[in-house]
């Protein structure tokens, strides 16, 4: 019976808070910003969460594929714990598309502007001091931003950083591994490394006459914000953050491996590092081997995301605030 009742009341809560659930909007550039709020219990924390790379909606889904619904998945997991938290669409897309005229001209110090001005709405929806930013993916280098000290101190709006499938090197090293990793790339992949090479340098990339594999990747209007990610190092981001940091890595994630979650833990050794062996970068648990299984995750958002995820974060948040 006690079994019974747990569940009902997990139940019930994870209703209370989706009903709770509201839109609510924070201060662009040029317009607002939209994001979807689940109020946390009282006493409890609040994760603001940043989205991966590209057209990735709020709710962790993009039109390339990815219909995981990720973040919207773990937000009402974390409902389930009391957590509450703040998914949003990136300035200049989707809700947000009147922030910013150009979605495409954006950097990484601007998202992170957007980062602050999120942590105000939250803190004045909920009450809470501070909130917890967690970034995904190449979210994980806009929480850096965000989180950075100035003067020696760390920013008073935010609790801590949480990073999840986030990248530890540079992420031109990130997208040759990733490139590297899928055999079908095998006739781009010269002309690839060479336009990597000189947008690292800081110059932009000719696109005339490349192959059309690459336009997605090398589109002339992404290049100036590819130049501004390219010359930043999570590693050593990580290491000038003064506040808790939980660095989260699946092991079947095929886009940002484990040894960026070692990277960046090297780099900030007060860290706390969790590997997850089945998790993949769409925060999913993976039965079989195999890019196939890995990828079929991508597009089910029936799938829960990973238990072990949500236990995580709960875990580390709770230890940090004793």
């Amino acid at each position: 019976m006690k079994m019974i009742a747990t569940l009902i009341a997990l139940s019930l809560a994870s209703t209370s808070c989706a009903r709770e659930s509201m839109e609510v909007t924070a201060l662009g550039p040029e317009g607002e910003l939209a994001g979807t709020l689940i109020p946390p219990a009282a006493g409890q924390p609040v994760v603001l969460i940043i989205p991966g790379s590209g057209p990735t909606d709020r709710d962790g889904n993009n039109p390339m594929g990815v219909s995981a619904a990720s973040y919207r998945l773990l937000a009402e997991a974390l409902a389930t714990r009391g957590i509450g938290t703040l998914r949003v669409d990136k300035r200049g897309m989707f809700a947000s598309k009147a922030a910013i005229p150009d979605p495409n001209d954006v950097t990484v110090a601007g998202y992170a502007d957007d980062v602050h001005a999120w942590a105000r709405v939250a803190r004045q929806k909920t009450g809470a001091d501070c909130v917890w930013v967690m970034g995904h993916s190449e979210g994980g280098l806009i929480a850096l931003e965000a989180a950075q000290a100035v003067e020696g101190q760390p920013p008073e709006d935010i609790c801590g950083v949480l990073l999840v499938a986030s990248a530890g090197r540079p992420l031109a090293d990130t997208i040759r591994e990733q490139l590297r990793s899928n055999p079908a790339n095998a006739v781009i992949l010269d002309e690839a490394m060479a336009a990597l090479e000189r947008l690292e340098a800081g110059e932009r990339v000719s696109t005339e006459g490349m192959h059309p594999g690459l336009m997605g990747l090398f589109n002339p209007a992404v290049q100036g914000y590819l130049i501004d990610m390219f010359a930043r190092n999570p590693a050593e981001m990580a290491g000038a953050v003064k506040l808790p940091m939980l660095i989260v890595s699946g092991g079947k994630d095929i886009q940002t491996p484990v040894a960026d979650a070692e990277a960046l833990a090297a780099g900030q050794p007060d860290s706390k590092l969790v590997v997850i062996e089945d998790m993949n970068h769409v925060l999913k648990p993976v039965e079989g081997e195999g890019r196939a299984a890995n990828m079929k995750v991508y597009s089910d958002p029936s799938i829960p995301v990973h238990p072990e995820l949500v236990e995580a974060i709960t875990a580390f948040m709770a230890s940090s605030g004793d």
